[in-house]
């Protein structure tokens, strides 16, 4: 296990800047996850941190080690792709032992060393098979027993679970989650998908156009977000954020509506206001919304909503029955009201 240190982490292909000043802290035995949409750089840092791209300018340091010069078999680090890359004429042994034959480890280790991360992925009776003969969630799971059985200072994981359908998608977080836990290794995981985020991290690190927007542990992500991006990003469904001003003790959005604000907000100025769709309840004083689309998922109702002219999402856990056109009472819970600067998006 080490920590890894990201400093000033700069990435340009020629005039093209990609990363600008990255820099991120990870202790030793953390899980964090590198979250954002496509395009942010979030593969191209982790490629960096695998010695697969070249730095153009700050730091990577693995266990206290710089490794900007370091070739990726010398970094000490294993990394499951998102393509899970599984020689197609090698039994699921023979993958998982390749990395140790090239090493030269001798063949009762390769075998106890095999075995050992077979029994940890439930891989026992699948050993003598071939990448053609499973599913993918198998085939997931032989990538990581490749890598395990490298005993690896640092777990890199590049989008491992996009090629898998939804409920696999929720078991192999699960598992990968656990296995984390029983092996304690430092691990950096990327995804485009932030309920994967939310669910496994000890830490996320949410990128936008080559910069970090904010990191620390999930729910406070979640609960005070430090700008709109990270606060429309986080969170499923996404915050309601409405443009408006404050004034006579109000946030006064579209239509003239007047919303309440959160305790300490200030007195006045052109603000964006935040409201998580679930942080709503039904209120016979509150405002008036008129129903637009009601959408009914089993644990709750979500309704699309228009207050004052503002297109408005809510989530309720109560049985909503109305119809397009009706009238619902609702407001936001005001200790969980946000509110951003307009003109710079940042938290207030």
């Amino acid at each position: 296990m080490a920590t890894v240190d990201i400093r000033d982490v700069r990435k340009s292909f020629g005039s093209t800047k990609i990363l600008h000043g990255v820099s991120v802290g990870i202790e030793d035995g953390q899980f964090v996850v590198l979250v954002g949409p496509s395009g942010c750089g979030k593969s191209t840092l982790l490629r960096m941190l695998a010695g697969l791209e070249n730095i153009t300018g700050g730091e990577i340091a693995i266990g206290g080690r710089v490794v900007n010069n370091v070739p990726p078999k010398d970094r000490d680090i294993a990394m499951v792709f998102q393509n899970y890359a599984l020689y197609p004429h090698m039994t699921v042994f023979q993958n998982m032992a390749f990395s140790m034959k090239l090493a030269g480890a001798p063949a009762e280790v390769m075998e106890r060393e095999v075995q050992k991360a077979a029994k940890v992925l439930g891989l026992e009776m699948l050993l003598h098979r071939f990448p053609r003969q499973l599913s993918g969630g198998q085939r997931q799971r032989v990538a990581m027993g490749r890598a395990i059985v490298r005993n690896p200072q640092v777990f890199l994981f590049d989008e491992p679970l996009s090629n898998l359908d939804a409920k696999l998608r929720v078991q192999m977080r699960s598992e990968i989650r656990e296995l984390h836990q029983r092996l304690k290794v430092t691990t950096v995981y990327v995804t485009h998908d932030q309920i994967e985020a939310m669910t496994m991290a000890d830490l996320i690190v949410v990128m936008n156009h080559g910069r970090i927007e904010q990191a620390g542990a999930p729910l406070e992500l979640y609960d005070r977000p430090a700008n709109t991006f990270v606060a429309g990003f986080i969170g499923s469904p996404a915050m309601n954020m409405l443009e408006g001003r404050i004034e006579n003790g109000a946030f006064i959005g579209a239509g003239e509506a007047a919303w309440p604000l959160p305790p300490g907000a200030p007195s006045s100025g052109e603000v964006i206001y935040g409201i998580r769709p679930e942080h709503f309840r039904l209120d016979p004083d509150g405002l008036e919304a008129v129903v637009h689309v009601v959408e009914p998922t089993g644990s709750e109702t979500q309704v699309v909503m228009h207050i004052g002219g503002a297109h408005v999402l809510g989530a309720f856990r109560e049985r909503v029955a109305s119809r397009h056109g009706e009238v619902l009472r609702i407001s936001p819970d005001p200790e969980l009201i946000h509110l951003f600067d307009k003109a710079t998006g940042q938290r207030i």
